[in-house]
């Protein structure tokens, strides 16, 4: 299939899910988390989709690896405020394992796209 826009990248398809669910499960998170770890996990998450999206817009494969190395870190990040909600019981083991599954197989599709792109640099 011929990429003509971000939108046909499966990587950020997987990634726009993985904003809906972040959004899902920080829904239930304290009230008192809205402006700590709701908002920045929802940020690292909305990320992602959008730093592909940008990325793939700016024409340059060299941007395009920028892009993507940043939307890599946001993924970092968010696993890593994940691991804190976990520690801070605001979701146990089944509401995140789903979640920390769609967020590995997107960070593997952006390692592979990294590889991909320095490759052809």
């Amino acid at each position: 299939m011929e990429v003509k826009s971000y939108k046909d990248l499966v990587m950020w398809q997987k990634a726009m899910d993985l904003v809906v669910s972040v959004y899902r499960m920080t829904a239930s998170f304290p009230k008192e988390e809205q402006y700590g770890l709701i908002s920045q996990m929802r940020r690292c998450a909305v990320s992602i989709p959008s730093n592909i999206a940008e990325g793939r817009g700016r024409g340059s494969r060299k941007e395009f690896l920028r892009f993507v190395y940043i939307a890599y870190a946001s993924g970092s990040e968010l696993e890593t405020q994940i691991e804190i909600a976990k520690r801070l019981k605001f979701v146990d083991d089944d509401g995140v394992n789903p979640l920390l599954g769609s967020l590995t197989e997107v960070m593997k599709m952006l390692n592979s796209s990294i590889r991909s792109l320095k490759a052809g640099l």
